[in-house]
């Protein structure tokens, strides 16, 4: 699956359109952002029931802005559309693998039910 190049008008989407989005930001400048880009690219055709996709930091800034993203390469993983991970640093092709075996294997029932009392318990004290 080739990966996706988000932009204010499809990042939003992308995220609530499918169940498991990895989200690389990045920056052309970027040396580490280059490097990772081919661990990133061939992930995304070893795992093709996931969406790849990238965000450039430099041209969507408030994309980058909205996720406080700081340092660059940095990794998002949203399931369910909700964010599992964020990461700035790029990873080798096995720890990539490792990460992402990791967040399948997560109860996303459980995470949600995390939230949901998360957000009932912050709404009492409001």
């Amino acid at each position: 699956m080739a990966v996706l190049e988000l932009n204010q008008e499809n990042f939003e989407s992308t995220v609530l359109d499918n169940d498991f989005v990895i989200v690389d930001f990045w920056a052309p400048w970027c040396g580490p952002c280059r490097a990772f880009a081919p661990t990133f690219e061939a992930a995304s055709e070893k795992h093709a029931d996931i969406t790849f996709a990238k965000v450039n930091t430099e041209v969507e800034q408030g994309i980058a802005a909205s996720f406080q993203i700081r340092s660059i390469p940095t990794l998002m993983i949203f399931r369910e559309k909700v964010i599992i991970y964020s990461q700035p640093g790029s990873l080798p092709a096995s720890a990539l693998d490792e990460l992402i075996g990791k967040v399948r294997e997560l109860d996303m029932a459980q995470v949600h039910k995390e939230i949901a009392e998360e957000q009932a318990a912050q709404a009492s004290k409001a």
